[in-house]
């Protein structure tokens, strides 16, 4: 099991599914704003040509040599709700990317998002 503050260190590693099927390369490690500790990931997928980042949890990942496994599906992950290359999350669209797995969301204090990359 990776410690979730190691995390960013395996960027541009390959994401694995539960059943090692390759999903993509971790990209970005976006921290709770409420405890700075690592919360979601996104993992670049898609052709050269048409890349987006989708976003996954993190709490559960685990290392292997040259990959990060999530346990979750791949074709859960590759339907969650992504963003351009290029593109920030707009705080709005954050309790989204929660619901997709299922988990609780709760923004901030005053309403300040709850992701923010790191």
């Amino acid at each position: 099991m990776i410690r979730p503050a190691d995390l960013r260190e395996w960027r541009d590693h390959d994401v694995v599914d539960e059943s090692d099927h390759k999903i993509g390369v971790l990209e970005a490690v976006y921290v709770d704003t409420a405890t700075d500790q690592p919360s979601m990931a996104t993992v670049r997928t898609g052709v050269p040509t048409r890349h987006r980042l989708v976003f996954v949890p993190v709490g559960d990942v685990i290392a292997g040599p040259g990959y990060v496994r999530v346990p979750y599906a791949k074709s859960l992950v590759k339907s969650a709700p992504s963003i351009g290359t290029d593109d920030v999350l707009p705080a709005e669209e954050e309790e989204a990317i929660f619901q997709h797995y299922g988990l609780p969301y709760k923004p901030g204090a005053d309403g300040v998002r709850q992701l923010a990359r790191r």
